[in-house]
């Protein structure tokens, strides 16, 4: 069983995906410092992608600070702090690409989804 939920969608990278996934995790105290985290050969087979994706997730997640290899352990998590206000708004980027592509194909101008996000915002109490 995997740390982390992920919905996989045709059109975006695989890996893409998988590392989205991972740092939306992170990010949201899914998954804390020094959690261990799945090999690369469970990754694989738990999402039934190759191991060269796997892989590739992996070590993207590595070389953003993510993850570390501990001796003896295999990978863990290394998320001591919270990212910056720019690397948690690059976490939003795919959501609004796909809010706004909806927005337009139903016609509707910027003014309007800023209106139904803030009645959203309003109705689940963000602050």
């Amino acid at each position: 069983m995997l740390p982390f939920s992920i919905h996989l969608q045709d059109g975006v990278p695989v890996s893409d995906q998988i590392v989205q996934a991972v740092r939306k995790a992170i990010i949201s105290g899914q998954l804390a410092d020094n959690d261990e985290f799945p090999s690369v050969r469970d990754l694989s087979q738990e999402l039934r992608i190759s191991p060269t994706t796997a892989h590739k997730v992996v070590s993207l997640l590595k070389d953003e600070g993510y993850l570390a290899s501990r001796p003896g352990i295999g990978m863990v998590v290394t998320a001591r702090e919270l990212p910056t206000r720019e690397k948690r708004l690059e976490q939003l980027e795919p959501l609004c690409r796909e809010l706004l592509q909806e927005a337009s194909e139903l016609q509707l101008k910027l003014n309007d989804v800023v209106e139904a996000v803030r009645k959203s915002a309003s109705e689940n109490k963000l602050p």
